[in-house]
């Protein structure tokens, strides 16, 4: 049960007819084939594997990357504006293309151009799903101190250890691994591309989550995974420079992800207060209730604004660390006053399953956590103004 079926479309200021039709052709995807089962299939706990396959075949999980690959060829200005409108119907989906766009990264960014030209087509456009694989048991926020090995044996290397945390874990076609080839700290890491069905891969229990049930987290075991040399990607011992460099554009998708699931709190919040009378008046009428909505909205706002502020200094080439950071950090703190909101708007009805408030409330949660804590981007942001302490 809702009371939203087709929400309003976000008025945005797109730079070209093409990236209008984009946006137009992703919202009619979003009407006939996300939105209708996001409930469902959350409640279920079911992964949308053939969406994700007719999202490659439209071309939505290579947008940021070059043509000549199968890529789309997109500025992060509008690929980001196509995370934002997925996650707001479904959020599964839109953090699940953030990930996929973020384990290509290494190889698309470090690879050589033989390593780019055998496995991106795939990667990009063929029906494939990635993992990336950082964070451990023991290494979560302390991505440097992580502890599973690579160790060369001839022309190959081996791999043994535990990574956590894995979105797309168990299903992936693919993961982007970083492992350790040296010495303790960030200089003694190497980054891997590792089939998804390697030998000596092994998938545990996915976690149990408060929210995204449909978007498998796992825990994946290297029993000694052996990966071909062909597949290191960049230079031995310079992986953690690799995975930073993917975090900052990741950070800018959990960002607009975080902006979605907000607008699609704050569309349901405006149609239930609109449709619904109490004491003879629109619920919408109270004036807390409006100045509420106009509180939400305004952080909206602001969030999305800020997060395609960061995109366009990344497409112009610029250092974008810091506003990544900030984005990441405001638009996921906004996610989550603005779904606790939702939930207060439609009062008794929006602490049950019935409505999708409650919903949203439980997803955005995770957003302040993914990609770098909130306090990790507070030390970040703060790096950048003062320096290291």
């Amino acid at each position: 049960m809702t009371t939203l079926d087709a929400p309003r479309p976000v008025p945005r200021q797109l730079p070209t007819p093409e990236a209008r039709d984009l946006l137009a052709l992703v919202r009619d995807l979003v009407r006939r084939e996300v939105r209708p089962l996001a409930a469902a299939e959350e409640e279920a706990g079911v992964f949308p594997r053939d969406l994700f396959a007719r999202l490659s075949a439209a071309g939505l999980l290579s947008l940021p990357y070059p043509e000549e690959y199968g890529g789309g060829d997109q500025p992060y200005e509008i690929y980001l504006q196509v995370l934002e409108e997925l996650a707001a119907a479904r959020l599964t989906v839109g953090l699940g293309v953030s990930v996929h766009t973020l384990a290509c990264h290494a190889l698309a960014e470090f690879g050589t151009k033989e390593q780019r030209a055998e496995h991106l087509p795939a990667m990009l456009g063929g029906g494939l799903l990635g993992a990336y694989c950082l964070s451990e048991p023991g290494s979560g926020s302390d991505a440097a101190s992580l502890r599973t090995r690579a160790e060369r044996d001839g022309g190959d290397w081996v791999i043994s250890g535990t990574k956590a945390w894995i979105t797309h874990g168990g299903i992936a076609d693919f993961c982007t691994v970083l492992a350790r080839t040296g010495d303790d700290g960030p200089d003694g890491i190497t980054a891997f591309l590792v089939p998804g069905d390697a030998p000596g891969l092994v998938t545990a229990v996915p976690e149990r989550k408060m929210g995204m049930a449909g978007s498998p987290t796992a825990q994946l075991h290297f029993d000694g995974v052996r990966v071909p040399d062909a597949r290191r990607v960049g230079e031995e011992g310079r992986g953690f420079r690799v995975a930073m460099a993917a975090l900052d554009g990741g950070r800018l998708g959990m960002a607009a992800c975080a902006v979605g699931v907000a607008q699609a709190a704050l569309d349901e919040a405006l149609a239930f207060t609109a449709g619904r009378e109490q004491f003879g008046r629109r619920v919408a009428d109270f004036q807390g209730l409006r100045f509420m909505l106009a509180d939400m909205a305004t952080q909206i706002e602001a969030g999305r604004s800020l997060y395609l502020a960061a995109a366009r200094l990344r497409d112009a080439g610029r250092p974008y660390s810091q506003q990544a950071a900030m984005a990441k950090l405001f638009c996921t703190d906004t996610a989550m006053r603005v779904t606790i909101d939702a939930v207060q708007a439609l009062g008794g009805y929006g602490y049950t399953a019935d409505f999708p408030a409650e919903r949203y409330l439980r997803e955005a949660k995770v957003l302040q956590i993914v990609e770098g804590t909130n306090q990790i981007q507070r030390a970040v942001i703060a790096r950048h103004l003062v320096g290291a302490s």
